[in-house]
């Protein structure tokens, strides 16, 4: 088991000014600067240079999940705002179904200004393609940190894609302390974002260009795709003194039967952004559980994983994945993790990881130290002393232990 007496969270803060952290993206997504740690060197480059620090012939993985518009404003009769923010679906619960429903859907939500809203039903008129439609939003029931809520609406030529789509605004991060504006709409999403559920975007991934792209695959370098959907809990700071007494919040992710096959052949594999450290590390730890226990199972829980054989090598889990997807006829699977990286965690799958600069006391940069060990503190001190961009629009790393 992990330490109690090496995760104090304060040992993980830094002081982070105010004017070091990314208002608004760079006008050209690649000319991000690139921090590169190489085995405890330290160097300042740019983003657009970032194949030559990754070795021919390795796999390189993304998060393609999509960022919805999932801020939605509603005003009540007596002119009092009410805002809705869309976390996860409950009715239909998948992501891709409830996108698609064309009456009403139930979803998870956080309100601003709830004291305001009572039992009343809130109606927002809104038009899309020119065409008007009702939209209301119920209360269904008040929960420790939520509310849920059913939304309808009267035109079932429309999706709650489409409703999202046109009248949704960006949840771009709190700390931005500001309103979301039409270039967040492209800029907070990925050029290769395809499947709509995160309400955070996964920011290593906003620094890459088709040209970054092209210049990765002349070097022989395999792209694959994975699909976590990330959640509002990535901005929830750890209160606690210890982290070991904050509690993870659970994401969904999708793994395709041909990514795990890549995966398998490949040497050494290289993480953009924790979405897709925590997914790939999640799926060594089903493949684990099924060769233990003998059967498939869709959620690796906060602190299993510390008590668990971690002896199994990562070829032996992924080929287990893929004789049972083979055996069930499985293309793809879906599952959900709540899976805390902490110093002391092994990683597994993660060779190489490329991120952006994380909020002090975040499980963001205990993931980072658990990465790099204490070297994090160098890392930070190297991107404050260098004029490097922090947090979501911020500059990025890359980080090769």
């Amino acid at each position: 088991m992990i330490k109690r007496d090496n995760l104090q969270i304060e040992d993980y803060n830094y002081e982070l000014p105010d004017e070091r952290i990314a208002k608004y993206p760079l006008r050209q997504r690649d000319q991000s600067q690139l921090l590169v740690y190489n085995k405890g060197e330290l160097q300042k480059d740019h983003f657009s240079n970032i194949p030559d620090f990754i070795p021919p012939e390795s796999t390189l993985v993304f998060n393609n999940t999509k960022v919805i518009q999932a801020r939605l404003k509603f005003y009540k009769n007596t002119g009092a705002q009410v805002e809705i923010f869309c976390l996860e679906p409950i009715s239909p619960s998948d992501y891709i179904l409830s996108f698609q429903q064309n009456k009403k859907v139930i979803w998870k939500c956080i309100v601003g200004n709830l004291k305001k809203w009572k039992t009343e039903e809130l109606v927002k008129k809104i038009i899309v393609e020119q065409v008007e439609i009702e939209l209301k939003a119920k209360k269904i029931k008040t929960e420790l940190n939520s509310v849920i809520i059913e939304f309808s609406w009267d035109n079932s030529d429309y999706t709650f894609s489409e409703i999202l789509e046109n009248i949704g605004l960006t949840p771009i991060p709190p700390y931005l302390n500001r309103e979301s504006e039409d270039i967040d709409k492209d800029r907070y999403q990925t050029i290769y974002s395809q499947f709509n559920g995160s309400v955070a975007a996964p920011t290593a991934g906003l620094h890459f260009t088709n040209d970054v792209i092209n210049k990765l695959k002349k070097k022989k370098i395999t792209i694959e795709e994975i699909t976590l959907h990330v959640g509002a809990g990535t901005f929830k700071p750890v209160k606690a003194e210890s982290a070991l007494e904050h509690e993870m919040h659970t994401e969904h992710f999708i793994i395709q039967k041909s990514t795990i096959e890549n995966l398998l052949k490949s040497s050494k594999i290289i993480t953009v952004g924790t979405t897709s450290v925590r997914t790939l590390e999640s799926l060594y730890w089903l493949g684990v559980k099924l060769i233990v226990l003998n059967r498939f199972e869709t959620h690796i829980s906060q602190w299993e994983v510390y008590e668990s054989d971690q002896t199994l090598s990562r070829a032996n889990a992924l080929q287990a994945l893929l004789n049972y997807m083979e055996k069930e006829k499985f293309s793809e699977f879906k599952a959900s993790t709540q899976i805390m990286i902490l110093p002391g965690y092994r990683f597994k799958m993660a060779d190489i990881l490329i991120t952006n600069f994380h909020q002090p006391k975040s499980t963001l940069i205990l993931l980072v130290a658990a990465f790099i060990g204490d070297k994090w503190k160098r890392v930070y001190d190297f991107a404050l002393e260098n004029d490097f961009r922090f947090l979501s629009y911020g500059d990025s790393s890359i980080l090769i232990p």
